[in-house]
């Protein structure tokens, strides 16, 4: 048997769900995508975040909150390189492309590389099953930080080189890779991906209409939420291929780029001021969203 609900979310974590500045989702959040979900709006999350992030800060409040015993939430992590369900129990089985995972004795090189010279500014993400990350201390000053990553990224490029792995960044391959295209180093705010080139939302978008294809979940428009330029990749794949999709955008200081053939959406949309950004916007999205559904169904 097979639903079609009108819309479906598809969602960036880290800015438009988690705070960056305390990495966690409130509960107002939480009760939100509960309460969606109840109203038979499929929710899927598309992060670069590890599962182990997804299970203890969206996973685990979800279950605490009273998620519902039918409800089934699928989680794309690290960028479509992982992937698992989970539901009022717990998580189900994480499945990991292991085709698209970094060389281990290159992740083993950037844990050491941070732990001899970076350990004041960042720290290596030990829950990546397939991508090698470095996160900003929390307690580490944001221009310091940026500093450091900077040197940091430079040294991450010259290990891939001395490594024999090609490296992109900002899509430009590094000269002395002979051209080679096999893995990027995706600074963001808060960290650092290395990763598979083959790894994208736009990845994770196809996983997701995929894995809603197969729970015979087929939405009648989606609405992907991120935060940066990358994350309009979801909503390019799924325009593409012949789905209706508008983005929200929580952080459109970066700029929205131009030519889009969809819908792009703001904080201003809803009447909010410029300032309201990541979670603060991405909550007053899922307010807005179910208030619609309160609406048609009255």
């Amino acid at each position: 048997m097979s639903t079609k609900p009108p819309f479906a979310l598809l969602l960036d974590v880290d800015g438009p769900i988690a705070s960056p500045v305390t990495r966690d989702v409130s509960p107002e959040i939480i009760a939100m995508f509960l309460e969606l979900s109840a109203a038979g709006i499929p929710v899927v999350f598309n992060t670069g975040r590890s599962d182990d992030f997804i299970k203890h800060e969206v996973m685990d409040p979800m279950i605490a909150a009273g998620m519902p015993s039918a409800l089934r939430i699928h989680a794309i992590c690290e960028k479509g390189a992982t992937w698992f369900t989970f539901d009022s129990t717990g998580a189900g089985e994480v499945h990991l492309d292991h085709k698209l995972a970094v060389p281990g004795n290159f992740a083993e090189e950037i844990r050491q590389l941070v732990g001899a010279s970076f350990s004041n500014y960042m720290f290596f993400d030990e829950t990546k099953r397939a991508m090698v990350s470095v996160e900003q201390n929390l307690d580490a000053i944001d221009a310091d930080y940026r500093r450091a990553q900077t040197q940091f990224d430079e040294a991450a490029m010259e290990a891939m080189a001395r490594l024999g792995l090609g490296v992109h960044r900002h899509g430009v391959a590094r000269p002395d890779t002979n051209g080679a295209t096999d893995f990027r180093i995706d600074p963001t705010i808060i960290s650092t991906d290395i990763e598979s080139v083959a790894l994208g939302k736009d990845l994770g978008a196809k996983r997701a209409v995929g894995l809603l294809a197969a729970d015979g979940i087929f939405p009648g428009s989606w609405f992907t939420v991120g935060d940066s330029r990358t994350d309009y990749a979801m909503a390019d794949w799924l325009a593409v291929n012949g789905h209706e999709v508008s983005h929200v955008d929580v952080r459109p200081g970066d700029g929205i780029p131009s030519g889009k053939t969809y819908a792009i959406l703001t904080a201003a949309d809803l009447g909010l001021a410029e300032e309201v950004i990541h979670d603060q916007a991405g909550l007053a999205f899922l307010r807005h969203w179910h208030a619609l559904l309160g609406a048609s169904a009255s």
